[in-house]
């Protein structure tokens, strides 16, 4: 009788012990999840770009369902004035170039918490019927933030308008300029591909590349070619320092962006004067779609579009290494004007 009575107390403790055991392993990984949540929102520093009032992780997780519920129409202006939100003008923005990574970069960004992004390009500065309505419809065009966040928006046409220059200028002399260039040839055959693309959806034929981008007359570079235009990088940025100091850009590598973003998000953040938030965490490499994609948090992942990383079509070596050549003085020119050197060949 008493065996057995020690055999089943044996049995308790092991029971007992299998249970503390599995708590407290549950604890410790329970704790390491939210050690490794830490790099996305530390609200332990400052957000904004000179000092302003700290906001906690719960009041940063209510603003964006708050956020969320107004565009639906399911949150009330009265909500939105309670709690301080606004629709800002621009304090960066992304100016170009197109087919350079714009879209990605922005995305990026917008996982720091003091960004706020303008989803859609509004085309304000570089659309004379928009610009024309004045600056109070471009602020209304603006996502609800924080007064001490900064509002970031998109357009990569503004890059290349002759206009754009000097009406941002107009608007903020000291706004903050981003630029994601890619090697200009690769840069010109997946502005091609895009365009190419657009056509078949409507069963449209198009030129090949090789007769758009070679003047079939001279056997040289067609520089009527916009896509080969907007590769010229030096040509428009010479246009923007007519207005704005070089010290108000910054050159984002978009070939690096897709390969090793995080360094390019760290060297923006310290541009705009925003504290180290976007860590390794916030972005892991997706093998099957073949470029990085983005971790908010540990239940909302986010892919660019399917219509990112479109495969290019195949162009004559002889063409490419035609363009790689006009486009080398240009390069070298660029390199020099913004401090940033590339391996472009």
């Amino acid at each position: 009788m008493l065996f057995k009575q020690q055999a089943l107390l044996r049995q308790k403790l092991l029971v007992l012990g299998s249970l503390a055991i599995g708590s407290l392993l549950y604890l410790v990984a329970r704790v390491g999840s939210l050690d490794r949540l830490q790099p996305i929102c530390p609200i332990d520093g400052r957000f904004g770009l000179h000092g302003q009032d700290e906001i906690p992780l719960r009041a940063l997780q209510f603003k964006r369902g708050l956020l969320h519920e107004f565009r639906k129409g399911n949150a009330s202006k009265e909500q939105i004035r309670l709690h301080s939100l606004v629709q800002q003008i621009p304090k960066a923005i992304i100016i170009g170039v197109r087919k350079g990574g714009t879209r990605a970069l922005l995305e990026m960004l917008n996982l720091h918490p003091a960004v706020v992004k303008a989803s859609q390009e509004i085309h304000f500065f570089d659309n004379d019927e928009n610009y024309a309505k004045g600056i109070e419809w471009y602020r209304k065009k603006m996502p609800f933030s924080y007064p001490h966040q900064i509002t970031i928006e998109k357009s990569p046409a503004y890059f290349i308008t002759e206009e754009v220059p000097e009406r941002i200028y107009k608007m903020n002399s000291s706004i903050k300029l981003l630029i994601i260039v890619r090697e200009p040839t690769t840069r010109a055959i997946s502005d091609y591909t895009q365009v190419l693309e657009g056509k078949e959806r409507k069963n449209k034929t198009y030129y090949k590349f090789e007769k758009l981008a070679i003047d079939s007359n001279t056997c040289e570079v067609n520089t009527k070619y916009k896509a080969v235009r907007t590769s010229i990088y030096t040509k428009h940025l010479e246009r923007w320092l007519k207005y704005f100091p070089i010290e108000q850009f910054h050159i984002v590598d978009g070939d690096r962006l897709i390969t090793e973003p995080l360094p390019e998000l760290q060297l923006v953040e310290k541009f705009l004067n925003l504290p180290p938030r976007i860590s390794q965490y916030n972005l892991y490499f997706n093998a099957t779609r073949g470029f990085y994609c983005l971790r908010f948090n540990i239940v909302f992942n986010k892919c660019l579009a399917g219509s990112k990383g479109r495969i290019h079509p195949e162009v004559d070596s002889s063409v490419i290494t035609k363009l790689r050549k006009f486009f080398h003085p240009f390069n070298q020119k660029f390199y020099q004007i913004t401090g940033r050197t590339f391996n472009w060949p």
